[in-house]
């Protein structure tokens, strides 16, 4: 079924995987709805990158101010936690028990409540989301399973569900890889030099080119055979 006539909300933080997810959306909806978060993490620099590639691609962009950063538990909102480098000893994976310290407790599920308020008041089809189960760091709410159980409580949870106008939460990149999510992203016409993916860029959204999503971008680019056009604190190692 066409989707060229209704409305979906994006979760966007100005990074690799929600820019390719909003260039797709973009693409595929007829009226989009951006929105952001300031919850407390380390930098404003993502968010500073969401609203200049919302501006370019002229769609509505929100930024939601809540504040998750005080219950602690994740180095991207505590600062009296350290964001660890890239660890390639350490395998993710569904066995894993102990979730990275760069998890953010139930963030996705928070964003998500946000989003399907949005999604009901602006009758949307959809909420769109940047999640990947190939690689990513581990964490429980970027799985399959998790965005179809959310799936079914929006659709429970909603006058427009209940009144059988049914929502959908769709994870464009849940299967792919960062090589693959990059060769989307560029089809589409994704400048990846405006966005921000590093858990500890600088004021000037360089990115510090060690934490474990500067590796997984890194990566990416390397196994796409794209020039990274990453702005980098230092000159990245050679891989």
């Amino acid at each position: 079924m066409s989707n060229h006539h209704q409305n979906a909300v994006v979760l966007f933080s100005g990074g690799l995987d929600s820019t390719t997810c909003l260039y797709w959306a973009k693409s595929q909806f007829a009226h989009i709805t951006a929105i952001s978060f300031r919850y407390g993490q380390r930098h404003s620099s993502e968010l500073i990158a969401a609203e200049k590639i919302s501006k370019i691609l002229g769609i509505a962009h929100h930024i939601i101010d809540i504040d998750i950063a005080k219950l602690g538990g994740s180095a991207l909102t505590d600062p009296n936690l350290s964001v660890p480098d890239y660890d390639q000893s350490v395998i993710y994976d569904d066995s894993q028990r102990v979730a990275p310290i760069t998890y953010v407790p139930a963030r996705n599920t928070i964003f998500l409540s946000y989003a399907l308020a949005v999604a009901e008041v602006s009758k949307a089809s959809a909420i769109v989301i940047g999640v990947s189960s190939v690689d990513y760091s581990g964490y429980p709410d970027c799985r399959p399973d998790y965005i179809a159980a959310f799936e079914q409580l929006a659709n429970l949870a909603t006058v427009a569900g209940r009144q059988g106008h049914r929502l959908s939460i769709i994870a464009p990149l849940q299967h792919l890889s960062k090589a693959q999510t990059l060769k989307l992203g560029l089809s589409l016409g994704v400048d990846y030099a405006q966005t921000v993916s590093c858990y500890q860029a600088d004021g000037d959204g360089r990115a510090c080119g060690v934490c474990d999503s500067c590796h997984l971008r890194k990566q990416g680019f390397a196994d796409a055979g794209i020039i990274d056009p990453t702005h980098y604190q230092h000159a990245p190692k050679s891989q």
